[in-house]
């Protein structure tokens, strides 16, 4: 058997993402359920944690979510275009910002290089 190809390792990796993302949550649902247990919660069980846990983290994305669209329909209502234009115009200015930063940081490592 060979080198795994790239697919092979991008796959193993989110393998690994998932199981590691549900061990997480596995640890912080026992200690969830430990106090439940000591706060004398009635009808505590380990699933109700690992349901809270669960909750918890996914809820944590919601303003990410929110603040995402709501810069999306403010691209969208500023330039009177669809959502399908507005993603487009989001993501290119991403890639630019991200081009520009490179080519700053190198220009500065250059310039830097000069007083070595």
């Amino acid at each position: 058997m060979g080198k795994p190809g790239a697919m092979g390792m991008f796959g193993a990796f989110g393998a690994m993402a998932v199981v590691m993302f549900l061990i997480m949550i596995a640890v912080d649902a026992v200690f969830l359920w430990f106090g439940a247990k000591f706060a004398k919660i009635e009808d505590a069980t380990f699933g109700k944690a690992f349901i809270a846990a669960l909750a918890a983290i996914l809820g944590r994305l919601i303003p990410f979510i929110g603040g995402l669209i709501a810069f999306l329909w403010i691209i969208k209502t500023v330039f009177n275009t669809d959502w399908g234009k507005a993603v487009i115009t989001w993501l290119f200015a991403i890639v630019i910002a991200i081009v520009i930063a490179i080519i700053m940081a190198v220009a500065v490592g250059i310039s830097m290089m000069a007083f070595l």
